[in-house]
């Protein structure tokens, strides 16, 4: 369906009252409500669903509600196997541990997701961290790092490679994204690293020895739940969910109207929420529905709002540069506007269309390369580029460490994971030596800026 460009503008004040509706005193306490927050994407999106549906574009709004279903089940029953696992224990809150936990989150990522990771680490990371005054970097990176970077080597790590596999991407394609995946989340871990060594030296000496005498071994509790993490990523990678495209061509079977990939991930959920221990999930994690119900709240308006804006896009790629750098520029930056998910299905049926071999699931590879690159690590550039976002800054915030604003998060972001995505584009996605050994120079930089940061204090001892 053919759209003006004003028709995203429902979707444009959506994220204006997304970023300055909790920075205004007499909206920021009503903006906490998640009710309120479902009001006002509703009343931006279902006017969109509507104008839609009676222009004869209905299917386009069901192909939009059905992905954020997808979307939501996954992300719901990520959230709660892992609110059923708790890391107890209290080791000391060194800026080694730290990242060594945020690396340990790199890893798991990519095997029980992005929000399962980012779920199961940020409640001990923050237990660990809590005698420590100076722990909002720490925030930050969990969502740099575990809730997005992390999330690039699977189907299971991200929501767009999800729907990268429902399109036709083997299961195993992602493995080979390990050099990009390296090299992006060692150099943030190194500059985690540094800013934490320098924010552990700025610490009251007090809160350092009570830190350093304070101490647990750690242990797992809840480990039923590691069962049913297998079963969702049995579920990603062996069972078949509505196949929307037989349905439309007429020729499919009731089958292919069972969602059956997402009634297991609800059965798994179901089976973690009701036969897991409650005290591991409601004392020691105390586990909340809100993050959650914030990012289905929130998504809902987002994936309604987003129909027209994504058409809009579509109907000028033909006039945009696309090669694998602009292809990873566009699908990055948009993916941290408009959520990775769908900005990464637009990219890839834009890429169906355009020339070049070997070919993956009809899309040049070198494409679904940047493609898929630009949607993992562009979710990390704002909160709402990527589910699990808000759900770490949701669960920080009822934990009382003051995370940033909707723009003090993407001045972070430009911060810390621009150049770092500048290196790895530049030496992954080039074809020139001068500009490859150009994305050498500045992830050598990268590391020089870190031993600044980490050398301009000296540790507390």
């Amino acid at each position: 369906m053919l759209v003006a460009w004003w028709s995203a503008i429902p979707f444009v004040t959506l994220l204006l009252c997304i970023a300055v509706l909790p920075l205004i005193p007499r909206t920021a306490h009503a903006w906490e409500k998640n009710s309120v927050k479902l009001t006002v994407a509703l009343v931006l999106g279902l006017p969109i669903a509507a104008w839609f549906t009676f222009a004869g574009a209905g299917i386009e709004v069901v192909h939009a509600l059905v992905e954020y279903g997808q979307f939501i089940i996954l992300l719901l029953a990520l959230f709660v196997v892992a609110g059923g696992l708790f890391l107890a224990g209290d080791i000391r809150a060194t800026p080694r541990n730290n990242t060594i936990f945020l690396a340990i989150g790199a890893v798991a990522a990519s095997f029980i997701g992005t929000t399962g990771a980012a779920m199961l680490l940020i409640r001990p990371l923050l237990n660990t961290n809590w005698e420590r005054r100076n722990k909002a970097h720490t925030v930050i990176f969990t969502i740099l790092v575990v809730a997005n970077s992390g999330g690039l080597l699977t189907p299971l790590g991200d929501p767009p490679l999800f729907l990268g596999m429902l399109r036709g991407v083997p299961f195993t394609w992602t493995f080979g994204l390990f050099p990009q995946w390296l090299l992006v989340n060692t150099l943030l871990l190194i500059t985690y690293y540094a800013l934490d060594r320098r924010a552990y030296a700025d610490e009251e000496p007090d809160a350092i020895f009570f830190d350093d005498t304070q101490r647990e071994p750690l242990r797992l509790h809840g480990a039923l739940n590691l069962a049913f993490f297998a079963g969702i990523i049995a579920g990603v990678a062996f069972v078949p969910s509505i196949d929307l495209h037989a349905l439309e061509s007429g020729h499919g079977v009731w089958t292919d109207a069972v969602p059956w990939r997402e009634l297991l991930m609800l059965a798994c959920a179901a089976g973690s929420y009701f036969l897991g221990s409650r005290k591991v999930r409601f004392e020691q994690n105390q586990f909340t529905w809100t993050p959650i119900l914030e990012v289905a709240a929130l998504f809902i308006g987002i994936f309604l709002t987003m129909i027209p804006a994504l058409n809009y896009l579509g109907q000028i790629a033909d006039r945009l540069p696309l090669n694998r750098i602009t292809m990873f520029i566009f699908t990055g930056g948009i993916s941290g506007l408009l959520d990775n998910a769908p900005t990464y299905a637009t990219f890839f049926e834009i890429a169906t269309a355009l020339p070049g071999d070997p070919r993956v699931a009809g899309v040049p590879e070198a494409l679904l390369v940047a493609i898929s690159l630009g949607a993992v690590f562009g979710g990390a550039l704002t909160y709402i580029g990527n589910g699990p976002n808000f759900m770490v800054k949701s669960v920080a915030d009822a934990d009382g460490v003051e995370t940033p604003s909707f723009g003090g998060y993407i001045v972070a972001s430009l911060r810390f994971m621009v150049p770092t995505l500048t290196a790895m584009a530049l030496i992954f996605l080039t074809d020139g030596v001068l500009w490859q050994v150009l994305g050498g120079v500045v992830a050598v930089g990268i590391v020089l800026r870190a031993w600044v940061i980490g050398r301009s204090r000296t540790p507390a001892a």
